[in-house]
């Protein structure tokens, strides 16, 4: 079996960076923005905090798809032969494809979010109940990125599962075992 560094690489830090990011703004930044002295400094805080993750978010999902192309390129025989790698390679498919999904949803929310300039807001994602009355479309968004800001980790925490049980698979008697069966 040829050695593919590189494209695992990719696909593990890209992956890695994309969970790790996004729990860690879910669960610090929002929270932290809540801090400030107000509930449009709120809102100010957060969203400079998202702005901010969004280009390196998007360059860590590129590079996790670009080693999960690499890996699928190099494990091309596996896929067709080992028992179970084709049904665990179309499930991290559907789940990169439900992630891809959410993120992408999250960025349009976000940037409404982040257009209203300084939306009032109680904790990043929660709308203040000000914004509610005057920037009703603003809160909205909030409220559905308060869902996706979990939505989107437990997606990447699931693909991290699902690339252990993957890399397992490539045990030297996972793949005798599923090559014979």
């Amino acid at each position: 079996m040829a050695r593919a560094t590189l494209s695992r690489t990719l696909h593990d830090l890209g992956l890695s960076a994309w969970f790790g990011g996004t729990l860690a703004n879910a669960v610090a930044l929002n929270a932290a923005a809540g801090e400030a002295s107000s509930d449009s400094a709120t809102g100010r805080v957060a969203n400079a905090g998202w702005d901010r993750w969004t280009p390196v978010n998007a360059a860590a999902i590129g590079a996790h798809l670009v080693g999960s192309i690499g890996q699928l390129r190099a494990n091309k025989a596996r896929v067709a032969q080992q028992q179970g790698v084709a049904a665990m390679s179309t499930l991290k498919t559907l789940l990169t494809a439900a992630a891809l999904g959410a993120t992408a949803y999250s960025r349009v929310l976000g940037q409404r979010v982040s257009a209203a300039e300084n939306p009032p807001s109680k904790r990043g994602t929660k709308p203040s109940k000000r914004a509610r009355v005057t920037a009703p479309d603003v809160a909205a968004a909030q409220q559905q990125l308060d869902t996706l800001q979990w939505v989107i980790p437990a997606l990447t925490g699931a693909l991290v599962a699902v690339s252990s049980y993957a890399g397992e698979q490539q045990r030297a008697s996972e793949v005798l075992e599923g090559v014979s069966a």
